[in-house]
């Protein structure tokens, strides 16, 4: 038998994933997305581009109508999905995969939706036409609470001989992953199966235990690439920032600068940023002062029209820019480059990243951040810290410009994005942490406005003005669900 002998694929989805809380408990674990796209998708494909494989079972139980929303009856990926829901998706996985039993008669694919492959070798799946009846992937590694965490292996001959879900000791370098190939008889292997003593529950390694007992030939798969099973928080955060690792020097960056009558300093921020991006995006007020044409002659791409304030300019330029990573500053160089390389390379820990500028060494003189307005942005970053304190925020500046955010993390909070303001710069943090996304707050330098003044902190009016706009959006935004 060979791969393209295989026409079935299944993919469990109908975990809780109460591991991964807080941010399973809106979305299903499958849908977390590891560099914007969603595991379950990202398993998907693989079945199709590796494994030729058109016909497709999903098992949904929690949330399920967000997996049938993503993949829908799988026409947009090339695929045909059908649906089994499973009525109890704490029955656990074997459970779950007795439901396919009345919808296969035939040998088929199983991948965890919730496991995250990298550059694997799937398409060498199944072995050379030898006697088998399971296929497993394993992965060799040095660590071995990777494996605590999965299932461990003994192989001899070619078989393997042993299988232990989550073992307390680990002898061998063998991972078992969630990528097999079973033929039918696994469904009474399950049955045949008694509840695991740990868990009350059927587990799927002790299935594949009964068929070795039976004396069926089970063959491992000696996985290529990289692998991660997605069972918490940190481990999206891990998988995350090793695949924005991978392929960071493909990512675009954007500037966005928002402008009104910015002449005497435009040219120096558009200056300095230029060389180390992809593009600087002026996002300009209709200024009469000049401010476009010095932007354009130094390289960036001008947009002018008639804009309601900050928040407005801002969301207009990210809404123009083309990057991966859309970084946004001031007009008035109060910001500067040497700051970007710290800015990007935590862009791959985190799905957005603030600056601030309550760092005393990294503020110049000169600057207004002190006394009264240095306070009033660490008090408001606290206030949002409590009001969210499960995602575990920490913020000690919210009127910081320099930031960045995913363009794919942007996409998804953009609609929600209303303020015009100052009260815009708070507004952008609560929305990614409403997202349950990963927000970081790293120091950045702070130097004097190369030309004009502060339009929301000049003096104790504006400061009070703007602190008020920035209060009540954050109220209304955790008490109104505005």
């Amino acid at each position: 038998m060979n791969r393209s002998s295989i026409h079935v694929g299944v993919l469990p989805a109908a975990g809780r994933g109460v591991r991964a809380y807080p941010r399973t408990v809106r979305i299903p674990k499958v849908l977390l997305e590891v560099a914007g796209k969603p595991l379950l998708q990202r398993n998907l494909e693989l079945m199709r581009d590796r494994m030729g494989i058109r016909d497709i079972i999903v098992i949904v139980g929690h949330l399920a109508s967000q997996v049938r929303e993503l993949l829908g009856n799988g026409e947009r990926f090339g695929v045909a999905v059908r649906y089994v829901e499973v009525a109890d998706p704490a029955a656990g996985l074997a459970a779950g995969l007795c439901e396919v039993e009345k919808l296969v008669t035939e040998p088929f694919v199983t991948i965890l939706g919730d496991e995250l492959y990298l550059d694997s070798n799937h398409e060498d799946l199944l072995p050379p036409d030898e006697p088998w009846e399971a296929v497993c992937a394993v992965l060799e590694t040095d660590d071995p609470q990777r494996i605590r965490k999965n299932y461990a292996l003994d192989i001899e001959g070619g078989l393997i001989r042993r299988v232990e879900e989550k073992p307390e000791a680990v002898t061998n370098p063998y991972l078992g992953c969630g990528t097999y190939v079973f033929r039918p008889s696994i469904f009474a292997a399950i049955r045949a199966t008694p509840p695991n003593p740990r868990s009350g529950r059927v587990e799927l390694t002790d299935a594949l235990a009964t068929l070795i007992g039976a004396g069926q030939p089970l063959r491992p798969f000696m996985l290529a690439g990289d692998y991660f099973n997605i069972n918490s928080v940190e481990d999206q955060n891990s998988a995350n920032y090793l695949v924005r690792c991978r392929e960071h020097q493909a990512y675009k960056v954007s500037v966005v600068i928002p402008a009104w009558n910015e002449a005497g300093s435009i040219g120096y921020v558009v200056r300095d940023f230029r060389p180390h991006v992809h593009e600087v995006v002026v996002a300009d007020n209709n200024s009469t002062d000049g401010t476009a044409q010095v932007a354009r002659d130094l390289g960036a791409r001008v947009y002018s029209r008639a804009l309601r304030g900050y928040g407005d300019a801002l969301t207009f330029g990210m809404d123009q820019a083309e990057g991966d990573i859309l970084v946004l500053v001031e007009a008035d160089h109060s910001f500067r480059a040497k700051d970007l390389g710290k800015i990007l390379e935590y862009m791959k820990d985190a799905d957005m990243v603030i600056g601030t500028r309550t760092t005393r060494q990294m503020v110049e003189q000169g600057t207004n951040m002190k006394g009264l307005v240095r306070w009033a942005n660490v008090l408001v970053g606290k206030i949002i810290e409590v009001l969210w304190w499960s995602q575990e925020p920490r913020f000690t500046d919210v009127g910081c410009t320099y930031r960045a955010i995913w363009r794919d993390v942007y996409l998804r909070i953009r609609d929600r994005l209303t303020g015009t303001g100052p009260e815009f710069a708070p507004e952008m943090m609560i929305e990614v942490l409403r997202q349950h996304r990963r927000v970081i707050e790293i120091p950045v330098s702070y130097y004097p406005r190369v030309a004009g003044a502060s339009k929301h902190s000049a003096n104790t009016y504006h400061l009070a003005k703007t602190a008020s706009k920035m209060l009540r959006t954050i109220f209304r935004k955790r008490f109104l669900r505005g």
